[in-house]
């Protein structure tokens, strides 16, 4: 798994490539959190290069989710998830929880 960053201004676009699963998702939530601990509370989530996620994965999309949601700071955005992630998120009733868009450019410009 591979994770990139690109800071805008009024928020940050996490790039992920390859597989979210039990051995890689500590990294991911790492990433995560390091946004969240620098205040950076805006973050979308560019899913476009994701082969697969495991629950492992959701779970750290769920706790970055709350510290960002906490306090009205800001929230989550996924853009370009693939048509399997999709399915398994609205399996776990995520879909709910967070907005997904068809690419970086809406989800970027919900902020």
């Amino acid at each position: 798994m591979e994770v990139s960053n690109q800071e805008f201004k009024h928020c940050d676009l996490l790039l992920v490539k390859g597989r979210v699963d039990s051995a890689t998702a500590p990294q991911f939530a790492h990433s995560l959190e390091a946004l969240t601990s620098k205040g950076r509370y805006k973050i979308v989530v560019d899913m476009a290069e994701l082969e697969y996620m495991s629950s492992a994965g959701f779970r750290a999309l769920l706790g970055s989710q709350r510290a960002c949601r906490r306090y009205n700071r800001g929230e989550i955005v996924l853009a370009a998830v693939p048509s399997r992630i999709r399915e398994a998120l609205e399996l776990a009733g995520f879909t709910e929880l967070f907005k997904l868009y068809d690419d970086n450019l809406k989800a970027v410009g919900n902020f």
